[in-house]
């Protein structure tokens, strides 16, 4: 044994360093770094932000929504001195679980958006590999979310001004967590004077708009909010397919004001907040985090407003 200690004293300066006399602790790092070995757990290894590097995994990287969340945490990696690694997890549970482990082993730790895995996964993941949550609020850990429940109440308080007594949600996929806080505000907000009624689930995809489209023309509803920019402006394409004008017959609402909302036809009406801040206050947080496991869990929740533009108007006459 290079560091002349039992096995057991070994595990615990890499595992529970407070445990081991500090002159017996620096000798197993020291050890370590010789033998270049990197424990699964990293607790015990003081971090070193000039050769470290922090993972961002993200549902669907084709989703502009992420351009500006990625921007943000790269920038406030840069001004740490850190590198960021960069994971596409497809919308898919286990391909997210497998990139967590596996970056989770070659970073100092991550940042995980709009994650879709459980409760439980996550408390296991964070055994070894210190996370933290963007639109996901998990007890026991730090996240940043956008307030987007108040930004639906906003489009209500708006849609309710233009006279629209009929509203369909739009739902994305099933069991995210934004998307009940989305519902849930809506459902409080339109009582008791606007009919909701909620659809789906759908996939956050452009594609996806056409299903959520047609399945919103049979519910008389006179305007619909879709979980997401996408889902909306791909509802908007298919609404024109069929001859169906946005907004003279039906208004459209969008979440998260992507990059092109604002240029589509006609320009989308959309809840939007500062995702640059999102991702740097993410980084943030991993960076207290790593400098100070004992650090209480904490959840930064960040305002969004609602950004009028010509998708909206008052409903068409009966």
């Amino acid at each position: 044994m290079r560091a002349s200690v039992a096995t057991s004293t070994v595990s615990r300066s890499l595992s529970d360093p407070d445990r081991v006399h500090p002159a017996t602790r620096e000798r197993v790092l020291e050890a370590a770094r010789e033998l270049n070995y990197r424990s699964n757990s990293r607790r015990g290894e003081r971090f070193d932000p000039q050769r470290e590097a922090i993972a961002l995994l993200l549902p669907d990287i084709g989703n502009p929504y992420y351009a500006q969340l990625t921007r943000g945490t790269q920038l406030q990696l840069a001004a740490a001195g850190l590198s960021q690694v960069l994971a596409d997890t497809e919308e898919s549970t286990a391909v997210e679980e497998l990139a967590l482990r596996q970056v989770g082993q070659l970073t100092a730790g991550v940042v995980l958006a709009a994650t879709r895995l459980s409760n439980e996964q996550l408390r296991r993941a964070a055994r070894t590999t210190p996370l933290v949550l963007i639109n996901r609020v998990v007890d026991g850990f730090c996240s940043v979310c956008l307030d987007t429940g108040a930004g639906v109440r906003q489009a209500i308080d708006h849609l309710r001004s233009l006279g629209h007594g009929q509203v369909a949600y739009l739902s994305g996929p099933a069991g995210a967590w934004p998307d009940d806080v989305r519902w849930g505000a809506l459902q409080e907000a339109a009582n008791p004077d606007i009919s909701a009624i909620k659809l789906g689930p759908f996939a956050p995809t452009l594609a996806a708009g056409a299903a959520a489209a047609d399945a919103t023309l049979t519910t008389g509803a006179t305007a619909c909010i879709a979980f997401n920019d996408l889902l909306a402006i791909g509802a908007m394409q298919r609404f024109a397919e069929r001859g169906v004008n946005v907004p003279g017959s039906i208004s459209v609402v969008g979440c998260d004001d992507i990059f092109g909302a604002d240029f589509c036809s006609p320009p989308l009406t959309t809840i939007a907040g500062d995702l640059q801040r999102v991702g740097r206050t993410a980084v943030q947080l991993l960076l207290a985090l790593l400098a100070d496991r004992r650090r209480a869990p904490e959840t930064v929740t960040l305002p969004t407003h609602l950004v009028v533009r010509a998708s909206t108007t008052v409903p068409p006459a009966r």
